[in-house]
C-alpha cells in the first residue's frame, strides 16, 4: 500500500511539473492586436466528434492568448460544404480564415491533388485507432501537413486527427458484402471512395452531403457511409437503419488555416493556436472512441448491426490500395510499421 502511494504521489508531482512547465511556455499575448478568425465546420456542434473539437479550440485560443484571438466558428454547414470551405481558402477570397476538413476533400485540390494526403484516405490504412494515433503524434504526420502548403495551397496543417472509423449503411436489410452488390450507395467527389466503392460491388453515386438524407429516404440511393457520430447527428438512423461495422476507412481529418490568417496573428499569437491545436488532437483522440461506443448503446434497437470478417473487404480493395500506393510505397510502408 505504502509502495502504491508512493508511486501516486511521484506521479502527481510529475503532472503538477509537466502543467507548470507548459504553463511556463505560453507566450503572452494579452497585449496583441484583437483579431477574429472565422472557423467552417459542416457538421452540428453540439453532437460530433468535430463540432465539440471546435468549440473546445475556439474556448482554448481565447484563453490562451488572454482574448485578443476570437475564434467565430460557424457549424451546420451554414457557410457551405467542405468543398465550398476549400474553394473560398485555397481561391483567397478570404470568408473562412480556418476550417476542419476531411482529407479525403483536399486531396483534389492542387496541381496535383497533394498526393501523399491520398494514403491517409486509402480503405484500412489504418488497422485500429491505435495504429492512426501512433501515426498523428509522430513526426510523419507533419510531413504530411507540411504538404498543403508545398503544394501550393496556401494552407498551414494546425492538427490531424480522427472522426471516427466509416461504415455503410442501408435503407435496407444488408448483412455481408455480396447484400451490396449492384446498390447505389453514396460517395464524395475523391476518386479513391469512388474506386474503392466499385471494387465492393455497389454503383457509386455522387450526392451532396445536405441531400442524403431525403435521398435515402426516398430511395434515390440505397445507403452511404459515415462515421457513427455523424450517421447519429444528422437522423440517417432513421432512414438507413442497417449499419456493416465494415470500418472501411477511419475519417481522417485536419485544421487547417489560410495563409492570409497566419499572417494576421502575432508571434505570440501563432504560438497559443498551435498549443490549442495540439490540446485539442488530444481532447479528439479522448472523444472519438468515446462517441463512437456511446452512439451504438444510445440507437440500440433502432439500427440493425452487423459486424463482418474484414479480410474479405479488405482483399476487395487491394487493386485500389495499389493503384494509390505505386508512387508512394516507401511512405505507405512507413505508416503501416507504425502498427
Amino acid at each position: 500500500m505504502k509502495k502504491l502511494c508512493l508511486v501516486l504521489s511521484v506521479v502527481m508531482v510529475a503532472l503538477l511539473f509537466c502543467q507548470f512547465a507548459m504553463a511556463d511556455e505560453v507566450p503572452d499575448a494579452s497585449g496583441d492586436p484583437a483579431v477574429t478568425l472565422v472557423y467552417a465546420e459542416v457538421n452540428n456542434l453540439d453532437d460530433t466528434v468535430v463540432g465539440q473539437v471546435a468549440l473546445h479550440f475556439a474556448e482554448r485560443v481565447n484563453e490562451l492568448t488572454g482574448g485578443t484571438v476570437t475564434i467565430d466558428v460557424q457549424g451546420a454547414g451554414v457557410l457551405g460544404s467542405e468543398g465550398d470551405f476549400c474553394d473560398d481558402m485555397i481561391g483567397g477570397i478570404g470568408t473562412i480564415d480556418m476550417a476542419r476538413l476531411s482529407v479525403s476533400t483536399l486531396t483534389g485540390y492542387g496541381e496535383n491533388g497533394v498526393p501523399k494526403s491520398k494514403l491517409l484516405c486509402l480503405p484500412f490504412t489504418f488497422a485500429s485507432r491505435d495504429h492512426f494515433w501512433n501515426f498523428a503524434g509522430s513526426d510523419l504526420a507533419q510531413e504530411f501537413m507540411d504538404e498543403l502548403y508545398e503544394e501550393g495551397l496556401g494552407l498551414h496543417g494546425l492538427f490531424i486527427g480522427e472522426e471516427g472509423f466509416r461504415h455503410i449503411f442501408c435503407n435496407k436489410p444488408v448483412s455481408s458484402l455480396d447484400d451490396l452488390q449492384g446498390l447505389k450507395i453514396r460517395v464524395s467527389t475523391d476518386p479513391t471512395m469512388v474506386g474503392m466503392i466499385k471494387a465492393f460491388g455497389a454503383e457509386p453515386t455522387v450526392i451532396a452531403y445536405s441531400e442524403l438524407y431525403t435521398s435515402l429516404q426516398s430511395g434515390v440511393v440505397d445507403g452511404a457511409e459515415n462515421p457513427l457520430g455523424n450517421y447519429k447527428s444528422q437522423s440517417f438512423y432513421e432512414v438507413a437503419p442497417y449499419i456493416l461495422l465494415d470500418g472501411h476507412q477511419l475519417g481522417v481529418i485536419e485544421l487547417v488555416i489560410t495563409d492570409a490568417a497566419w499572417n494576421k496573428l502575432t508571434e505570440a499569437q501563432q504560438a497559443c493556436i498551435k498549443l490549442a491545436a495540439k490540446e485539442c488532437q488530444a481532447y479528439n483522440k479522448e472523444l472519438s472512441e468515446k462517441v463512437e461506443e456511446d452512439t451504438l448503446a444510445e440507437l440500440g434497437d433502432k439500427i440493425t448491426v452487423t459486424e463482418v470478417d474484414k479480410s474479405e473487404w479488405i482483399a476487395k480493395s487491394q487493386d485500389v490500395i495499389a493503384e494509390a500506393t505505386a508512387d508512394y510505397a516507401d511512405l505507405y510502408q512507413q505508416i503501416q510499421d507504425l502498427q
